[in-house]
């Protein structure tokens, strides 16, 4: 069994220890516009290159997904540059964002079966004229509720799973609409546990979370250290409660950081969080480093009674039975 890098397939057996969500460069649609918007291709390159070796060498991390949404800046020939360097196997995904944010006016009106089609054509011939193939299929959706909209794209993933056999990423918005994804998925015919229905540790509650496992797919914990969504001893304590609840086999942890990005972010930043970022910055604390998972929340995870052995199957079993398709173990009592 194989699955697709940006380097080519390789043996699921070679994923190894995995970050499920993570980004190596945003661009929102725009930014390429904005005069003060700087970006230096090679200098970029070599920051992510030393990142993602201090990630492998420094905590064992040989697999990177990045899902970043096709018109947020998807570079995949830079990411094949960047895993060629850096020696780690990165998996990037077809699919746009989410429609406050995303969805190009030009592919809004498109049908559901050309939307289909180019998905396919990602994940089978290649992004552009590249060669690389999408390893994965991105879906996003906005808060409280999908719009219509956006159910277009998420049957078009539907279509594009099914006939590629790839699994499905998914970004909510602020917690919301995780079942309801699971639920248009269902519809579309797609099994849940081909499906990681993400950025759920943005929900403080645990009953959300039971029923994102309890209809079978695999769970995101992957915000961690975001804690402009949620504190991150909100998150150790409610992903403690799945494991102790016997639903390990559905967890993924990841970050959604970034090394590079274009321009401003998409929202007004106040003076004070800019100033916090530049000071960052200027200590090289910024972007923050993909490291932070295993240098300050998993001692938290410790902490909350989940052990090392409960940490290397959520960061190793999950990703690889994920991308292999396989049915979901039963969860422990």
């Amino acid at each position: 069994m194989m699955v697709q890098t940006v380097t080519g397939p390789i043996p699921l057996e070679r994923l190894g220890r995995t970050l499920m969500h993570e980004h190596l460069f945003i661009a929102f649609p725009g930014a390429e516009f904005d005069p003060t918007a700087k970006f230096d291709r090679a200098a970029f390159i070599e920051e992510a290159v030393r990142r993602l070796v201090q990630l492998r060498t420094e905590h064992g991390v040989r697999s990177f997904v990045d899902p970043c949404p096709i018109e947020l800046g998807r570079d995949a020939a830079v990411m094949k540059e960047i895993s060629e360097k850096s020696d780690m196997h990165i998996i990037c995904t077809t699919g746009f964002y989410f429609e406050d944010m995303g969805l190009p006016v030009y592919w809004r009106a498109r049908t559901v079966d050309e939307i289909a089609e180019l998905y396919i054509r990602e994940i089978t011939h290649g992004i552009g004229e590249t060669g690389i193939r999408a390893g994965a299929i991105k879906v996003a959706t906005g808060a409280p509720v999908v719009t219509a909209m956006e159910k277009k794209f998420l049957a078009a993933a539907c279509i594009a799973q099914k006939a590629t056999g790839v699994p499905i990423i998914t970004h909510t918005q602020d917690g919301c609409a995780g079942p309801e994804q699971q639920k248009l998925f269902a519809e579309g015919g797609v099994d849940a546990h081909r499906c990681l229905i993400g950025h759920c540790c943005g929900n403080a509650d645990p009953a959300y979370h039971r029923q994102v496992v309890d209809g079978g797919s695999y769970i995101g914990f992957d915000r961690i250290g975001i804690t402009r969504f949620q504190p991150d001893e909100v998150r150790a304590d409610n992903l403690a409660t799945l494991v102790k609840s016997g639903f390990r086999a559905q967890i993924m942890m990841s970050q959604d950081r970034h090394c590079g990005w274009l321009g401003k972010f998409p929202r007004q930043v106040s003076a004070e969080e800019q100033a916090r970022i530049e000071q960052l910055r200027s200590q090289g604390r910024y972007p923050p480093p993909y490291t932070y998972m295993f240098t300050d929340f998993i001692p938290m995870l410790h902490a909350h009674g989940v052990n090392q052995a409960d940490i290397a199957s959520i960061l190793e079993d999950n990703p690889r039975r994920f991308f292999a398709g396989e049915a979901l173990p039963q969860a422990a009592p």
